[in-house]
């Protein structure tokens, strides 16, 4: 695909970034995209491997050598609706995804790999600069009405994908905007709400009914699960009033830290930090806001939501900003002849860590230490992998001083209540139990019920909702109508 030889002629570019004094005065975006002859030569790249495994790489399956070999020609409209055809939102996953595409990139095996993620960017920025991104309202209704709870990129994928095909679908979200955890988990550094919000327009315009503030049972008073919700409807009345029910709530349930001290004023989930921020950025005013202003900051745990508190805390003017990590420092590189074409395990940094970060690994913290309830510090050690078990290093101990300690060690399922209250049977990981089976699939033990994205798979990447939205569409579609045109 693309040109034969361009793997050969031209090096990978990586998309810029502005300089980080200028990015940290304020939370828009900083990403430099490439230019049209840019992506163009990056497209050059694509080999004419045979067996394209970055396809299957992908968790929606892009159809990634044609839009490459598009781009290349110049055929940025047709590559566009390439893109379409597998991915409804690609500016969300050309923004956010941490491209396994490009792990399993052929190139990759001895070279850098084709900047697949880039040309997504590329494709889907000037398909909206160019009004090429339109809505596409059913020409015929079915009659058939399907309650979709949860607006995330899952609930966003399956709500358009069945609007389509001439359902009508009423989205229910309940906090006060759409977007699930791509509105009030991604900080707008990362991907401006922009992007959501004119999708959002483009449901409206294809039928999708949006009932934000809406939610759907109950959540406990005690749960730190962050909810504006101003109305509260039961999960009976939508099993009566709808043909069909989609739960795609995302996996809100934080992991916890129960050590000594954890309940001392300056200990915090990471959920209870950067929804604060963002809503703040949409113009909200707060009360209170969780801040980081001269402080110091050690946020526990090395992924992504963790990356994200560093740079929101480098853009609050913090004092200081350190992240913990339980597992041992990976590799820089990955072995390649061992782990290609899977998702490798290596050293990772984000451009949060570049902005200002001590990192530490293979440590654990024993204690919080505070003084009238208020945090001071932290007890921590180091350990190793012994036998099987991470046991401690003796004579590593360690005191850190800290004002804001932000808990990011990922979630560890939906909010029960919700699958409580419709009586969904759940796996042994507290998610909604239901297969991916083509006959059946996404489909709950209550009847006419359900589930998808993180949901039922638990914590995941983006793409992986929008796969299992569209799935789950079909799935449903199936169900109502007997049979699907929707794609797999």
């Amino acid at each position: 695909m693309g040109k034969i030889t361009g793997f050969m002629e031209y090096e990978r570019v990586e998309e810029g970034y502005k300089p980080v004094p200028e990015r940290l005065k304020n939370y828009r975006e900083f990403v430099i995209g490439l230019d049209d002859q840019a992506a163009v030569k990056q497209a050059a790249r694509c080999m004419d491997c045979g067996t394209p495994f970055c396809n299957s790489g992908c968790p929606v399956n892009n159809i990634i050598p044609d839009f490459n070999d598009l781009v290349y020609h110049n055929d940025w409209k047709e590559a566009i609706d390439v893109l379409h055809s597998t991915n409804n939102f690609p500016e969300f996953t050309g923004r956010i995804c941490p491209a396994p595409c490009e792990a399993a990139c052929t190139l990759n095996v001895n070279q850098l790999p084709v900047g697949i993620k880039s040309i997504e960017h590329a494709i889907i920025d000037r398909a909206w600069a160019h009004g090429w991104v339109t809505p596409q309202p059913a020409k015929i209704k079915t009659g058939k009405r399907v309650a979709i709870v949860g607006s995330g990129p899952a609930g966003l994928a399956a709500a358009q994908q069945l609007a389509r095909v001439g359902h009508e679908v009423t989205l229910f979200e309940k906090n006060d905007r759409l977007g699930g955890l791509l509105r009030y988990g991604i900080p707008d550094f990362k991907m401006e709400k922009t992007h959501i919000d004119r999708r959002v327009e483009q449901l409206k315009a294809e039928g999708v009914i949006v009932r934000t503030g809406v939610l759907v049972g109950e959540i406990p008073k005690a749960s730190k699960v962050t909810n504006w919700a101003k109305e509260t409807i039961s999960p009976v009345f939508l099993q009566q009033d709808y043909d069909a029910v989609l739960l795609t709530g995302g996996s809100e349930q934080s992991r916890d830290l129960p050590v000594p001290g954890r309940d001392l004023d300056g200990v915090h989930f990471a959920m209870e930090f950067l929804p604060q921020q963002n809503k703040v950025n949409a113009g909200d005013k707060l009360k209170n806001q969780l801040r980081a202003d001269g402080k110091h900051v050690i946020v526990i745990g090395g992924g992504d939501t963790g990356s994200d508190c560093v740079g929101t805390s480098n853009r609050h003017g913090a004092a200081s900003v350190t992240q913990f990590e339980v597992m041992p420092q990976p590799p820089a590189e990955e072995n390649r002849p061992l782990t290609w074409p899977y998702w490798p395990m290596k050293l990772r940094t984000s451009s949060s860590h570049d902005e200002g970060c001590v990192r530490e690994f293979a440590i654990s913290t024993k204690e919080f230490i505070g003084e009238k309830g208020k945090l001071k510090g932290l007890k921590t050690v180091h350990i190793e992998l012994k036998d099987g078990k991470m046991v401690e290093i003796p004579g590593t101990e360690k005191t850190y001083p800290a004002d804001l300690v932000l808990l990011a060690m990922g979630f560890v399922n939906p909010v029960a209540t919700v699958l409580d209250a419709f009586g969904v049977d759940k796996d042994a990981r507290g998610n909604a139990k239901a297969s991916t089976e083509f006959t059946g699939g996404y489909a709950t033990n209550v009847a006419k019920v359900f589930a998808a994205g993180d949901m039922r798979r638990g914590q995941s990447l983006v793409v992986w909702a929008i796969r299992e939205g569209r799935q789950a569409a079909r799935a449903v579609d199936e169900f109502l109508m007997g049979f699907s045109d929707l794609p797999r």
